[in-house]
C-alpha cells in the first residue's frame, strides 16, 4: 500500500469523505480533499524520498489564507509544511 493510500484509509476510518484530486483548472493543489462536519482539509502526500515543490507550498499557503486546514504529510515524518487548525 502506498503512503497516499494509507492516508486515505486513515481519514476514511475517521469519518471523512475523501476525494483524490486528479486535475483542477490550476496546478499545484494538494492530492486529497477531506471533508467532514462542514469543514475541508487539504492534504499533500509525499513519499519519504519526495520533496514539496514551490508551487505546492504556494497552494498550501493560499488555502490556509482562505481559512482552510492545509498541510503536507511525508511518510515517516508526519507534517512537514502547513497547519492543522
Amino acid at each position: 500500500m502506498s503512503f497516499q493510500e494509507s492516508v486515505i484509509k486513515k481519514y476514511k476510518l475517521l469519518g471523512y469523505k475523501v476525494v483524490k484530486v486528479m486535475k483542477l483548472s490550476e496546478n499545484g493543489f494538494p492530492d486529497l480533499l477531506c471533508m467532514k462536519d462542514g469543514k475541508c482539509t487539504w492534504i499533500e502526500c509525499k513519499e519519504s524520498t519526495d520533496t514539496l515543490k514551490p508551487l505546492q507550498k504556494y497552494r498550501i499557503e493560499e488555502l490556509m489564507s482562505l481559512g482552510f486546514e492545509a498541510f503536507c504529510l511525508q511518510d515517516k515524518k508526519g507534517i512537514i509544511y502547513g497547519n492543522t487548525n
